[in-house]
């Protein structure tokens, strides 16, 4: 793998490669798979109300059992559990793209099998954060984030076109078909990963039960203060910032900024500038890591901040762009952070725990935007969210910005954990969880 450039240096290990290549295809098909799912609920019949219901079924599981995902990774390994997530989510699609060939694609029907999905994602999100640092050398590990932002960055730009044309031209069946297949290119993937072992985890035999587990991981993320503060800068974000966007910008949109075409421009520029500002990451390090992290989530006004201003459609579209940058440096210089700070054997909880403190409040936000708006005008909700955002910006920066965590939090690189003795490697620690 010689040719592949200096920045892009991190593919030319065998695991990475590989891992990537099945995690790029597969999101590649979950792109695709909500517009499907969603014209599939209204070409049914099913109307909002039945779409609302897919939707939420998708969405509940995810909310309360990430966790418990978080728990499966640290207990049986990220790989084993990502491996029977892409199984579930690939039979999913497949009993999905039945029902609709079949005729059969009741809203309860599609809501019970999203929420066999919502499972599946459940547990998958958790174990990829305590996947990666197995996969590449320490050093590279910001790389490693970087490109799998990327991956769902661009994916989400182009997934959606593409599954708008392959829906009205070949109908929604084909594409959760599509989904399916890619999913079984991920698992095959997973399935051919060699992934270092760790010392015996927490879910050997004789070990701590369940609720001991859910307790250590807490006490792993109560006691890092740059994390929990993070986490719930995260959450106030969702709920006072980014919810409202997500909701009254189409608003907005239809009134001055040229309706369903201009909103679409303002969401792929978001998607294209996460990918540039993925690129430009690549390679480069950063000696003050959190505080450019919470520096930089500063971005996150700037659609909001357009939109209550009143400006025009190509200012919108720049600031979505400057949030898709905010969105990509931010998410991987903070997941790094996690990774070389938090014990590799409790990555999978510690994941668990900061998805779901810093989504928890979003569907909060998204069910008051409407009526705050209604109260007090769109622009005004949208304004307040952007001030917000600038104030507690600065407010983490005081708290945080000034020392960076401690070296001795650090883990060793643990692709070179040694498998342990005495069970000719196949206990908890084993090199094929």
């Amino acid at each position: 793998m010689k040719s592949i450039p200096r920045r892009l240096a991190v593919l030319r290990g065998r695991e990475f490669r590989l891992f990537f290549t099945g995690y790029a295809v597969s999101l590649s098909g979950s792109s695709m798979a909500s517009v499907a799912v969603a014209f599939a609920v209204l070409d049914g019949g099913g109307g909002g109300s039945g779409l609302g219901l897919v939707m939420a079924a998708r969405i509940v599981p995810i909310v309360l059992l990430l966790v418990l995902g978080g728990a499966a990774a640290d207990r049986l390994g990220p790989r084993r559990v990502m491996l029977g997530s892409d199984a579930l989510r690939c039979a999913t699609q497949a009993a999905t793209a039945a029902l609709l060939f079949a005729g059969h694609g009741t809203v309860w029907a599609l809501a019970a099998l999203a929420a066999l999905w919502g499972l599946g994602e459940a547990v998958f999100l958790p174990a990829l954060d305590a996947l990666l640092p197995r996969l590449v050398p320490a050093a590279e590990l910001a790389d490693a984030n970087a490109l799998t932002g990327i991956a769902r960055n661009g994916a989400a730009v182009a997934g959606p076109a593409l599954a708008g044309l392959l829906t009205a031209t070949a109908g929604s069946g084909w594409v959760l078909l599509i989904d399916a297949a890619s999913y079984a290119v991920g698992l095959t993937a997973l399935a051919r990963l060699r992934v270092p072992a760790l010392p015996a985890g927490p879910g050997g035999p004789g070990g701590p039960g369940l609720i001991a587990e859910l307790r250590d991981g807490w006490g792993e993320f109560r006691t890092r203060r740059w994390l929990w503060v993070s986490v719930l800068q995260g959450c106030l974000f969702n709920l006072l910032v980014w919810a409202p966007f997500l909701v009254l910008g189409p608003v907005l949109a239809r009134e001055r900024l040229g309706g369903a075409g201009g909103w679409g421009a303002v969401m792929g520029a978001y998607g294209a500038g996460a990918v540039l500002g993925g690129l430009a990451l690549l390679g480069r390090r950063t000696g003050r890591p959190l505080r450019a992290t919470l520096a930089v989530t500063a971005g996150w006004a700037l659609p909001s901040g357009a939109l209550a201003l009143g400006g025009p459609l190509p200012l919108v579209v720049l600031a979505a762009a400057g949030a898709g940058v905010t969105s990509i440096v931010s998410g991987t210089l903070f997941s790094t952070l996690v990774q070389r700070h938090v014990p590799p054997q409790a990555l999978g909880r510690v994941g668990g725990y900061v998805t779901l403190g810093a989504f928890a409040f979003g569907p909060v936000g998204l069910a008051l935007a409407g009526p705050l708006a209604s109260a007090v005008g769109a622009r005004t909700v949208l304004g307040w969210g952007a001030a917000w955002q600038l104030a507690s910006c600065a407010a983490v920066l005081a708290v945080l910005g000034r020392r960076e965590p401690g070296a001795a939090e650090a883990p060793r690189d643990v692709r070179t954990a040694p498998v342990p003795s005495g069970d000719g490697g196949r206990g908890p620690g084993a090199a094929d969880r």
